[in-house]
């Protein structure tokens, strides 16, 4: 059986948690927080998140959404958050999650898709993902 992409459900957030707990840099992970966030995201129209299942298992999750900008003419689908359990990376589990949100992203007439990372750049651009800019944030 091949990895499968669907979008998460209620039922997922315990999987997705542990997934997260391995992908946070920058915050710790709390249940309360995430659960507050999940149930958000899962209702929101603009956004999407999906998980690869390998063996009804939950390999990995993207979450991202899209909102309208001035410099695009339109829409702008943003990738915030990627992530494959390492056991099952080079396995195309991540190919897969972000074809589908490219292909969720064209559906919504998105001129783009945008992402920031430090890490998997050859993973991007394999992907025909160009670099663009510098990323800034403010921890508040």
């Amino acid at each position: 059986m091949g990895i499968k992409i669907r979008e998460a459900d209620v039922q997922d957030i315990n999987d997705i948690f542990s997934l997260l707990l391995d992908f946070a840099a920058s915050f710790t992970p709390n249940m309360k927080d995430f659960t507050n966030s999940y149930n958000e995201i899962i209702t929101n129209n603009d956004a999407i998140l999906l998980v690869a299942e390998y063996n009804d298992h939950i390999i990995g999750y993207a979450y991202g959404f899209d909102h309208y900008t001035f410099y695009a003419n339109g829409r702008v689908s943003w990738l915030e958050e990627i992530m494959v359990d390492e056991k099952y990376r080079r396995q195309k589990a991540g190919t897969l999650l972000l074809k589908h949100f490219e292909q969720w992203a064209r559906g919504r007439h998105s001129k783009l898709i945008a992402l920031a990372t430090r890490r998997a750049a050859s993973f991007y651009k394999a992907l025909d993902f160009d670099e663009s800019a510098v990323y800034f944030r403010k921890k508040l």
